[in-house]
C-alpha cells in the first residue's frame, strides 16, 4: 500500500551555473522511476549549489545562483533550493552536505509524528516509514568516482552504502558500466537506481554559458526568467568565464593536504 512507502527526499548538488531546464527535468524522471518501484514515495526534492570556493572556472557567486535556481523553480511545488552548502566558508564534501540534510529531514520527520495513543492508553510511537534521502545525479556524475584525489574512499562508501544514488542516463553514457567497473558500486548496486531518459536532453550549462558568451539564444533551454536575470546582472561574459581560471579545484587541494597530513 502507498501509506507504507517510504518517504524520499532527492538531493542535487553541484554548481548550477545556471541552472538550465535538464537540471529541474532530472527531478521529474527521478521522481516518476521511485514512484514507478512501488517502494518509494518522493516527499521533496532539493538542490544544493556549491560554495563560491569551489574553484571551477567560471564559477559566477552563490548569491546569483542561488537566485537563479530560485526563479526556476517558481513552477515546481516540490523542489526547491537550499542555501545552506553555499554558504559555507570552504567546500563542503558531498556527503557532508547528505549528512546535513538527512539531520534536517529527520528532525522535521520526528516532530510531524510524534506519537500517538495506543488501544490500552499508552503513547506509542508512529509506525510509518522513516525518511530517506538520495543523491540525483546524471550519468556523467559516476565517472567522478574514478578521477584520482577528489572522492575519499569512505565518502563514496557512505554516500552509495548508507544514502544511495538516484541516476539519470545522459547522452551515450553507460552507467551500468560504471557501476560494475567499481567495486564499492558494484557492491552497493541494490542502492544505485538508474532512470533511461527516453526523450534525449543534453542540455548543459557549460554550452549555455558558451552561447550567452557569444551573445547567442538560450531561449528554451534555460527558463525566461532567468535568462532576464543574466543579462540584468551581466553575467556569463568573456571576463566571467576566467574566474578561477588557473585555480586547482578546491577538492582536489583539500584531499591533497589531507594526504600529506595522513
Amino acid at each position: 500500500m502507498a501509506t507504507h512507502r517510504v518517504p524520499l527526499v532527492l538531493l542535487a548538488c553541484g554548481s548550477f551555473n545556471p541552472i538550465t531546464n535538464q537540471h529541474m527535468r532530472l527531478f521529474e524522471l527521478a521522481r516518476d522511476h521511485m514512484h514507478s518501484t512501488g517502494q518509494y514515495r518522493v516527499v521533496g526534492g532539493i538542490i544544493s549549489p556549491v560554495s563560491d570556493v569551489y574553484g571551477k572556472q567560471g564559477l559566477v557567486l552563490a548569491r546569483h545562483r542561488i537566485a537563479m535556481a530560485k526563479l526556476a523553480l517558481q513552477s515546481s511545488n516540490w523542489v526547491t533550493v537550499d542555501e545552506w552548502e553555499s554558504q559555507q566558508p570552504d567546500w563542503t564534501e558531498t556527503v557532508v552536505t547528505m549528512r546535513y540534510h538527512y539531520g534536517c529531514i529527520l528532525k522535521e520527520y520526528e516532530q510531524s509524528t510524534g506519537t500517538h495513543t495506543g488501544p490500552g492508553g499508552n503513547t506509542v510511537p508512529l509506525s510509518s516509514p522513516s525518511p530517506q534521502v538520495k543523491l540525483l545525479c546524471g550519468a556523467d556524475f559516476l565517472q567522478t568516482f574514478r578521477i584520482p584525489g577528489l572522492w575519499q574512499d569512505d565518502h563514496v562508501e557512505e554516500v552509495v552504502g548508507r544514502f544511495g544514488l538516484v541516476c539519470v542516463s545522459r547522452g551515450g553514457l553507460e552507467p551500468e558500466r560504471a557501476v560494475h567497473a567499481s567495486d564499492t558500486l558494484s557492491r552497493h548496486r541494490h542502492n544505485i537506481f538508474l532512470v533511461r531518459e527516453w526523450v534525449r536532453n543534453e542540455t548543459s550549462a557549460t554550452e549555455v554559458r558558451r552561447a550567452l558568451r557569444r551573445d547567442l539564444s538560450v531561449k528554451y533551454l534555460i527558463p525566461d526568467a532567468v535568462i532576464e536575470y543574466i543579462h540584468r546582472h551581466k553575467l556569463y561574459t568573456q571576463d566571467s568565464e576566467r574566474i578561477h581560471q588557473d585555480t586547482v579545484l578546491r577538492p582536489l587541494a583539500k584531499h591533497a593536504v589531507k594526504s600529506l597530513d595522513d
